[in-house]
């Protein structure tokens, strides 16, 4: 298991207050408490019924976030196999039945996948730089106004069928809520 300094805590509801591991990797940054809380209140602290995938899981801070908001289904993509077993013993201890877990690349994920998603975590590692390609591999996937929430190092250009619905910046953390209006046209 991770060191102790490798835990975040959930910060709201079924699971709030309960703590969970995070593997000590490269590019591992997960989710500051400001963003997730300025993040569900944006989206509402309920996610009853929502689809949601958490795409570079990381931590898995955003999709147990959403878990312990209700999402009917939370589906964490995590390629990294000592991040991915942590993963694995989180949703254990927390008895994450809502939760499923895939070893697997984000963009292989994406191509192979046939479901459709209301809410999308997008936090790649920074040095990556693939979010372009990613939120263009992701439009299939998406769900009618399917909101898609962005980290990177600085605030993303979209145009088209993505309408930047809201915006903050943590520290080094710019965050953005998309919408995707392209069942619009």
């Amino acid at each position: 298991m991770p060191a102790a300094a490798n835990r975040v805590r959930i910060i709201g509801g079924a699971w709030r207050s309960r703590v969970i591991r995070f593997a000590t990797r490269d590019d591992l940054r997960p989710t500051p408490d400001r963003v997730r809380e300025t993040l569900f209140n944006w989206l509402g602290q309920d996610l009853t019924g929502k689809r949601a995938l958490d795409l570079f899981a990381g931590s898995g801070a955003l999709g147990f976030e959403a878990a312990s908001r209700g999402a009917a289904k939370v589906l964490m993509i995590e390629r990294d196999k000592v991040a991915f077993r942590t993963l694995q013993e989180n949703a254990r201890l927390l008895e994450a039945s809502t939760v499923e877990l895939r070893c697997a690349d984000a963009l292989e994920f994406l191509r192979l996948d046939t479901e459709r998603y209301d809410v999308v975590f997008l936090d790649p590692p920074f040095r990556m730089d693939v979010l372009p390609q990613v939120l263009q591999a992701l439009v299939p996937r998406l769900a009618e106004g399917a909101l898609i929430h962005v980290e990177a190092p600085a605030p993303q250009s979209v145009g088209g069928v993505w309408e930047i619905w809201r915006s903050g910046r943590a520290g080094a953390v710019s965050h953005q809520l998309l919408k995707w209006t392209g069942h619009e046209t």
